[in-house]
């Protein structure tokens, strides 16, 4: 029977532990990953101080101080928050489900060749600027849908979101909405995409195994797993729509209220294009108006990808964009 090894004396030393010596070049990379990261949080801090102390005057003022206001900040910038969720509600109903197919019939359904030909084109799609599609969308498409509205007002007239007198131009609150699905679409299909593309291969082989067509096999493993991934997506498209200022300034045909009638005259305006059109005129005061209602949108944008970012950590696990 082998005796226990002694016990280290009280005055014995322990050993050293051994480090490994960093070399130059890690602990600069390792610097300037550390000060790059450190940046972003510095920005987004100096961006919300700047419109926090900018804003200030902005939440006292009335209509005697400030031109643009007609009685209080407030009864200012909801009809502006209105219309710029509503706009970015109606593009994100348009194009969730456009992406979704798109997304799927390039992973699923296309060949090959074609398959990368038509990726190309979608990213490519998303480089466009924001003053092309402005241009297109008041001088091409908003004249040609002008008929397609007066049909819906004149068979479905007695919904309330299609009543009211048609607007012959089309610059409609629904025609930015369709601008803006036009500009998101892109977004959400080239990252839905990728994610479809992350599904196991297993996983796909196995509802095929099981006798489920193809379709099923995408209801029963595709759609589960990337269901974090989507989300993710339409968040990241809903804060381009949120933002979008050029093509909804020159489409729209904005009045300021709250409506909901698309076809008519009468259209609520966005923040950001209220902000664009409204600022090269701002003096004084009403500088600090239009800032705090950036501020509004800082906020709202904010909770958006605070409230996407809780929903794909709840599903982290299945999510193929983690």
């Amino acid at each position: 029977m082998t005796a226990a090894p002694a016990a280290p004396s009280a005055t014995e030393k322990p050993p050293a532990r051994i480090t490994a010596k960093q070399r130059p070049g890690d602990l600069w990379f390792s610097g300037t990953a550390v000060f790059a990261g450190s940046m972003i949080v510095v920005t987004l801090a100096a961006v919300a101080i700047f419109l926090v102390i900018q804003s200030l005057p902005a939440f006292s003022a009335n209509s005697d101080s400030a031109s643009l206001l007609t009685t209080n900040f407030w009864d200012y910038v909801l009809p502006l928050l209105f219309g710029t969720i509503w706009a970015a509600f109606l593009a994100l109903l348009v194009a969730v489900p456009l992406s979704l197919g798109i997304a799927l019939f390039i992973t699923h359904y296309a060949p090959r060749r074609l398959a990368q030909s038509l990726g190309y084109v979608v990213d490519l799609l998303a480089a466009v600027p924001s003053v092309v599609y402005g241009l297109w969308g008041i001088l091409v498409f908003a004249p040609s849908v002008v008929p397609s509205y007066k049909w819906l007002n004149e068979n479905l007239g007695w919904i309330p979101l299609f009543s009211g007198q048609v607007l012959n131009s089309g610059r409609t609150i629904l025609t930015a909405a369709l601008v803006l699905a036009v500009m998101v679409v892109p977004i959400i299909t080239a990252i839905c995409r990728e994610i479809f593309l992350q599904t196991p291969t297993l996983h796909e082989e196995a509802a095929l195994a099981l006798g489920a067509t193809r379709w099923e096999m995408i209801r029963m493993a595709v759609l589960p797993f990337g269901r974090s991934g989507i989300v993710s997506a339409s968040m990241l498209g809903l804060g381009r729509a949120l933002g979008e200022t050029m093509a909804v300034a020159m489409v729209l045909s904005a009045t300021n209220v709250v409506t909901l009638q698309l076809l008519t005259s009468q259209n609520p305006s966005t923040i950001a294009a209220n902000i664009a059109l409204t600022f090269p005129e701002a003096y004084a005061l009403n500088i600090n108006v239009l800032i705090a209602t950036g501020l509004i949108l800082f906020v709202v944008t904010f909770a958006v990808n605070a409230v996407a970012r809780y929903i794909v950590g709840r599903r982290k696990e299945f999510s193929g964009a983690n």
